[in-house]
């Protein structure tokens, strides 16, 4: 089954305002940039995005904060992002925390079908307020839920017409588990290649669980916060 569609446009053509979206990528890496500036040019609000930070204010989610399109987002950092961060204290932004770990879990609990797990994290933190609690082998734990959603926007580095997807280095972090946990996902690739040229033990997620993949463009890779080793030359 050919999966291809021609641009971003047309891969999110059925995104409607208040749909859950999950957003691959760690950081700025990995973003589907496509997709993102797709949402952006399309309008849809009331947006409820599950990722792992909320960008900049200059790419990523910051860009979707800045246009008013999101009503929530469930994340573990929002660090790096002013806008983020005064539409929080304003109250105007609904955010659910979640450490790092537990998110990803969450997500590989829907995308297998589990109903929800026990873990330790958050115990005796604002985390667990309002969750069942429950003491295993001497040892306090939080039951979570999965999450699963509308629609997955994710970035590989290569995919196939029938979507198979793989990834490379830090652009595995939370695209690969966000793409089997929603009812449509939606990938971006860097390269388009002919079904046969991906290595078997190198693809990351299988196209069964892809709708739609196309050929992105324009990639522009941002660095969140560039650092450089002193010279050692240099006395600073």
């Amino acid at each position: 089954m050919n999966k291809t569609v021609a641009n971003a446009e047309e891969a999110i053509r059925d995104v409607a305002d208040g749909a859950t979206i999950l957003i691959g990528g760690f950081g700025l890496s990995g973003l589907p940039e496509n997709l993102l500036a797709a949402l952006i040019r399309k309008g849809v609000k009331g947006l409820t995005l599950v990722s792992n930070n909320a960008g900049t204010d200059g790419h990523g989610i910051g860009l979707l904060l800045k246009q008013g399109q999101v009503k929530k987002i469930l994340m573990s950092y929002g660090g790096e992002c002013k806008i983020f961060e005064d539409l929080c204290l304003a109250g105007k932004l609904d955010v659910e925390w979640n450490p790092q770990g537990t998110l990803a879990e969450r997500m590989r609990a829907g995308g297998a079908g589990i109903g929800g797990f026990f873990t330790p994290t958050g115990y005796g933190t604002v985390v667990a307020q309002g969750k069942e609690t429950r003491q295993i082998d001497g040892r306090w734990y939080v039951l979570e839920s999965p999450i699963r959603a509308d629609f997955a926007l994710v970035k590989a580095f290569q995919g196939d017409p029938q979507g198979n997807l793989a990834y490379r280095k830090t652009a595995r972090n939370f695209n690969q588990v966000m793409a089997t946990a929603a009812k449509t996902t939606i990938a971006e690739v860097e390269h388009l290649v002919d079904v046969g040229d991906l290595d078997p033990d190198r693809i990351h997620t299988p196209g069964i669980y892809v709708r739609r993949i196309f050929q992105g463009a324009r990639y522009v890779k941002p660095i969140e916060r560039r650092t450089v080793r002193p010279h050692p030359a240099i006395n600073v």
